[in-house]
């Protein structure tokens, strides 16, 4: 599946990640991707951010083995969490969940703002997908309950949808 026409080809393509509570999982992926799309010479055409579903960590902090994890493997690890907002969805090109419960939140939102915001489902996509050995759940498990184990696993998944999704991005934007 090929990704969506950019809204504004004027503009930079603009990518969302979005987790549960935007401290693990869509932080990390955030500043994967962005340093992925640094090296291969997109990041002024592309803009990732991310944010969370729920509301718990809104204004705090990365967790601290997230950033712990990122910064061991040299990646940056500044970040401040926020909330999804349905309005993103008149400006993302794209937006990507870390697990199915996370589509299913943002899908009520598209179903709710989505004709509002020109905003339909072929942009909205698991994170994971884009990785080539993702297999049959391409989800990317919540690593918060568990030991420093999951977040380099977690690590593992993001950097190969990261590589996946930058190839995908240079195809698009033909770079």
């Amino acid at each position: 599946m090929s990704l969506p026409e950019p809204r504004d080809p004027a503009g930079p393509y603009r990518v969302s990640v979005v987790c549960l509570g935007n401290i693990c999982r869509s932080p990390m992926a955030e500043k994967v991707l962005t340093a992925d799309l640094e090296r291969a010479g997109l990041s002024e055409l592309v803009e990732v951010d991310s944010s969370g579903t729920g509301d718990w960590h809104v204004g705090g902090g990365m967790d601290p083995r997230a950033a712990s994890t990122l910064r061991v493997h040299g990646y940056l690890t500044g970040h401040t969490a926020r909330q999804f907002d349905p309005a993103d969805l008149a400006t993302r090109d794209l937006v990507l969940a870390m697990d199915l419960d996370n589509v299913d939140e943002v899908r009520r939102a598209v179903d709710e703002y989505g004709d509002r915001y020109g905003f339909d489902m072929s942009r909205l996509r698991l994170f994971r997908s884009f990785a080539p050995d993702s297999g049959p759940n391409p989800e990317v498990p919540d690593p918060y309950y568990g030991g420093d184990d999951g977040f380099t696993a977690v690590l593992n998944m993001v950097e190969a949808a990261a590589k996946g999704l930058t190839s995908e991005l240079a195809a698009r934007l033909g770079r």
